[in-house]
């Protein structure tokens, strides 16, 4: 097999050497894109209940924050910026979108009542992770069910 000269992999002296290729996920730009992508994260790392993540003081796992399972709220933020304990606009603006989707709302509409709504939401008694993704599916498509 002869080898042209324009192959990435080649170098001067012939040999061939794997190049590696990191590849990066896009992150989501919309609301519902954000909410099917925190689905994908519960689904795949598990739903926490609690705090954001596991030990989040790393006093006991080494893993990173960002491949714990994960609250439903950090799920989110994480969705958005890759790192459960980082917040943009966004992502507050997901988690507001949510909040007012789950039993009408809470009674104050600042992001930290926001996020307590949802957070109280997946931290109840016998909540699973499927029920946590079923939510974020239904609410990320409900425009185009409603249409």
């Amino acid at each position: 097999m002869e080898q042209k000269l324009t192959d990435p992999t080649n170098t001067p002296a012939g040999d061939r050497h794997p190049l590696p290729v990191r590849f990066i996920m896009p992150r989501p730009l919309t609301v519902p894109a954000v909410l099917l992508a925190a689905a994908r994260i519960v689904q795949a790392q598990g739903l926490w209940q609690g705090d954001y993540v596991p030990d989040p003081l790393d006093r006991e796992m080494t893993v990173p924050h960002s491949a714990r399972p994960m609250s439903l709220v950090a799920a989110i933020k994480c969705a958005v910026s890759g790192d459960p304990h980082r917040t943009s606009q966004l992502a507050d603006t997901a988690i507001g979108f949510l909040a007012l989707s789950i039993g009408g709302g809470p009674t104050y509409g600042d992001i930290f009542s926001l996020e307590a709504h949802v957070e109280a939401w997946g931290d109840e008694p016998g909540r699973t992770g499927d029920d946590v993704v079923r939510m974020l599916e239904l609410a990320a498509t409900a425009p185009e069910r409603a249409a």
